[in-house]
């Protein structure tokens, strides 16, 4: 990085603060449903913002507080998000698909104080001390008086994020206030954002690429952020494009295969569009190639992970190359390291596992409560991805999978071991494993593979509808297949790669 760090900073200050003085007129964030839309000027979310860290001070919640926000692109998440920052306090967006028995878990894992429930989970009943918060409550919290922004260190936890490892369960990955600043390096070399942009983003609030590219990058930059909270459908995208003008559009590549093949994008002015942004899921060239003839503007890609977010990318000063996600953005360190061990970077042109330096500021503080994991995670100054990939003579990465068996499916990292746990809690399932495997519009989709007990009749449908109880609509197997016995080496290992 160039710049460094500051000591102190705190993420909520940094995104709102500076802008709410300069330009505190200037809409800052649009939220858009089905049937009206809301907005928010700098000046008063940096208002509403800083009453409601006045709320939740007046809730009497230790230091250092996880308050669990349960909603879904909703206003309520903006504020609770930057809040609960502001405040001091560390903050959890869960994702909106959970499952109350996968959110449960979420509560107990992070030790939560408070939870706050979006009008979809309002009527959930959770047990304990915590302070459960509803409409009605954030509404009487916001009429405190605004207070200053928590003094924080830039190393002091802000807030955390639930992804899926090789284990049974999610773990939490603890960010510092800093990871704001760790992101300045995508600015210009993968997003092109400037001031007067318009961003609009497709993905859901809590996953890290929309809560970084689609909110905290832009208000950190003076821009106007815009989501979306309605039903899903493509052809949305382009009416929204349109109608607020947006320069920049981002979201996973299915979303843009979706948009191509089903929205009428002849009748939308599409000229404000400058270009869009992806990640999440491997760019297609042919997915690339369909959207250039068809809309005229380019296709940026960008590699990252829950841990550090992207560090890898094309853009304005990395041109793209067709396959592959770009290069390491200046300022990064990242390096290929041989994938049995060690710390000893490999040469160009050679296949390793993709590490990146310690001190990279946008990486994490660490797992929460996870040391043994957090110790595999780091190989002396280097935090391993897990992901195999080569960097040519030109510093372009191209990506061969995974060294371990984390699936993307649906452009979200998902466990082989807590689906098939789940698979594996079903009465007259005998023995389940899953697999990554392709599926419409460039995605991936998780097949289960499964040995029903003996004498036992099971149908598809009823282990569908019993992951669907148990797991997020992304974590779910959409396709059943029924086998006499997987394929296991003889000291019994599951041989994933032998799974038909």
């Amino acid at each position: 990085m160039t710049e460094p760090v500051p000591a102190r900073l705190n993420l909520a200050r940094y995104c709102l603060a500076e802008q709410a003085r300069a330009h505190p007129d200037k809409v800052a964030v649009t939220i858009v449903g089905d049937e009206n839309e809301r907005s928010w000027t700098y000046g008063a979310l940096d208002r509403d913002v800083r009453a409601l860290a006045a709320g939740f001070h007046a809730l009497g919640l230790p230091p250092g507080a996880r308050v669990m926000i349960r909603m879904g692109n909703e206003a309520g998440a903006v504020l609770s998000y930057f809040a609960a920052i502001a405040a001091g306090y560390v903050a959890l967006l869960a994702s909106a698909q959970l499952t109350q028995e996968e959110a449960g878990f979420l509560l107990a894992d992070c030790g939560a104080d408070a939870l706050v429930l979006g009008r979809d989970f309002e009527a959930e009943a959770h047990v304990g001390d915590l302070a459960a918060l509803r409409g009605d409550d954030l509404a009487r919290l916001l009429a405190h008086d605004p207070i200053d922004y928590a003094d924080t260190a830039a190393d002091d936890p802000a807030y955390l994020v639930y992804t899926s490892g090789t284990t049974s369960r999610p773990k939490g990955v603890l960010h510092a206030h800093r990871a704001a600043w760790g992101r300045r390096p995508m600015y210009a070399h993968w997003q092109g954002l400037r001031p007067a942009d318009v961003m609009l983003h497709a993905g859901a609030m809590n996953w890290t690429y929309t809560l970084g590219v689609g909110v905290v990058d832009p208000l950190a930059n003076g821009a106007t952020a815009v989501l979306y909270n309605g039903r899903p459908d493509p052809a949305v995208w382009p009416r929204l494009i349109e109608r607020h003008r947006a320069t920049i559009f981002a979201a996973v590549p299915g979303v843009y295969r979706q948009i191509l093949k089903y929205a009428a994008l002849g009748t939308h002015d599409l000229s404000s569009l400058r270009h869009g942004l992806t990640a999440g899921a491997a760019l297609s060239p042919s997915l690339l190639e369909d959207w250039r003839a068809r809309v005229g503007t380019e296709l940026f890609e960008a590699f990252g992970m829950s841990e550090i977010s992207t560090f890898i990318s094309s853009g304005p000063t990395a041109p793209v190359r067709p396959g592959s996600p770009g290069r390491a953005q200046p300022g990064r360190t990242v390096a290929v390291l041989p994938r049995e061990g060690g710390t000893e970077p490999l040469g160009a042109g050679e296949t390793g596992v993709l590490a990146v330096r310690r001190g990279e500021p946008g990486l994490m503080l660490r797992y929460w409560n996870r040391p043994e994991e957090e110790a595999e995670a780091f190989r002396g100054d280097w935090f391993v991805s897990g992901d195999l990939v080569e960097i040519d003579a030109d510093g372009y990465v191209w990506h061969h999978g995974r060294a371990d068996e984390v699936m993307n499916a649906l452009g979200y990292r998902v466990s082989p071991a807590e689906v098939e746990k789940c698979l594996l809690a079903h009465p007259q399932v005998a023995d389940a494993a899953v697999a990554e495997r392709p599926g419409r519009d460039d995605q991936t989709i998780i097949k289960a593979y499964v040995v029903a007990r003996d004498g036992e009749a099971v149908s598809e449908e009823a282990i569908l509808a019993h992951c669907s109880a148990h797991l997020a609509a992304y974590k779910r197997p959409r396709v059943i297949v029924f086998v006499e016995a997987l394929p296991r080496n003889r000291n019994g290992k599951l041989m994933r790669v032998a799974l038909p």
